[in-house]
């Protein structure tokens, strides 16, 4: 990926001789070349990546969008008759790409806010409580220490903002007296097409890389044929109208299940194409259309990925 584009990957050792892997690509890249998936298959050619993979067999594949803006991007974690935990909060800590223990601590808060709220003669609808647990947990002071990483990275680039962590992480140990805050959406950095060169990937090998349909396969993705699509347009006109001549139309790289494309019809006009019954709800759509034009929607219940191995 080019200097400016955040991202990373991953590989974590687990029993019986599996690998989990995966590439984290930020969502304010510019280029609408930009294809995340197959980011990831040239990644996994590196020679330090390659080498764990000699003699593997693929046996799961997925993805998702990662809520990591860290302290800066947290939300009111309390609203009537609900709270926000784990992931669905955004308690990621970007600097160490961990989750897990923040997430278990945040349901362990939620919990014992709502056992307290069961002792009450009249509970309140909103547990507010909550919310000042977490700020007084050690999950607060963690996120503040690295509250700093994801925004340095944007707004100085990954060279300069990787000096800069360097210094905020390891001799100021995040007590830096400075929040950098970066307020621009991520679909709002997507350049026009004509301004970039387009990117070549290499073609799936079928021992290392793959394409996406293989890939969707291995996902266990199943919906209902005949229900509704639950990938909205608010106008339809725009995909081919505005993000196809500006764009490319990035949909069709940007989505890692295939789901839309861009067909010629036999009068030689261009169309959209949706294939709702692909989506493995990354909900990458909803958050990098340059029109946010997509509306990502629940589906009927039980339709979905089925990560059986991850």
């Amino acid at each position: 990926m080019d200097s400016r584009t955040e991202g990373g990957g991953f590989v974590y050792h687990a029993p019986n001789h599996q690998l989990y892997l995966g590439l984290i690509v930020s969502l304010d890249y510019q280029n609408p070349y930009l294809n995340p998936f197959g980011e990831f298959q040239k990644w996994k050619l590196h020679p330090k990546i390659n080498n764990l993979l000699v003699g593997a067999e693929r046996v799961s594949y997925g993805a998702r969008a990662v809520n990591k803006g860290g302290l800066q991007s947290l939300p009111k974690l309390t609203f009537p008759g609900g709270l926000l935990v784990g992931c669905d909060a955004g308690f990621l800590n970007g600097a160490k790409i961990k989750g897990t223990h923040t997430a278990m601590k945040s349901g362990m808060l939620a919990a014992e806010s709502i056992a307290q709220s069961f002792a009450e003669e009249s509970p309140e609808a909103e547990l507010v409580d909550y919310q000042k647990s977490v700020e007084e947990s050690w999950i607060y002071k963690e996120l503040h220490l690295a509250r700093n990483f994801s925004p340095a990275q944007k707004k100085f680039g990954l060279y300069l903002g990787s000096v800069f962590i360097w210094l905020d992480q390891n001799i100021f140990k995040g007590r830096l007296p400075i929040t950098l805050r970066v307020s621009e959406p991520d679909h709002a950095k997507l350049k026009e097409a004509s301004k970039l060169i387009p990117i070549e990937y290499p073609k799936p090998d079928g021992t290392f890389t793959f394409d996406r349909s293989s890939s969707i396969y291995l996902s266990g993705v199943a919906h209902e044929e005949d229900q509704p699509c639950h990938l909205h347009l608010i106008d339809s006109e725009i995909p081919i109208q505005t993000n196809l001549p500006k764009y490319g139309e990035p949909a069709r790289l940007y989505c890692p299940a295939g789901v839309y494309e861009v067909l010629e019809s036999s009068d030689g006009s261009m169309r959209f194409q949706i294939n709702a019954q692909n989506c493995i709800h990354c909900k990458t759509c909803d958050i990098k259309d340059p029109s946010q034009n997509i509306q990502w929607e629940c589906p009927e219940g039980g339709g979905g990925p089925n990560y059986t191995d991850m």
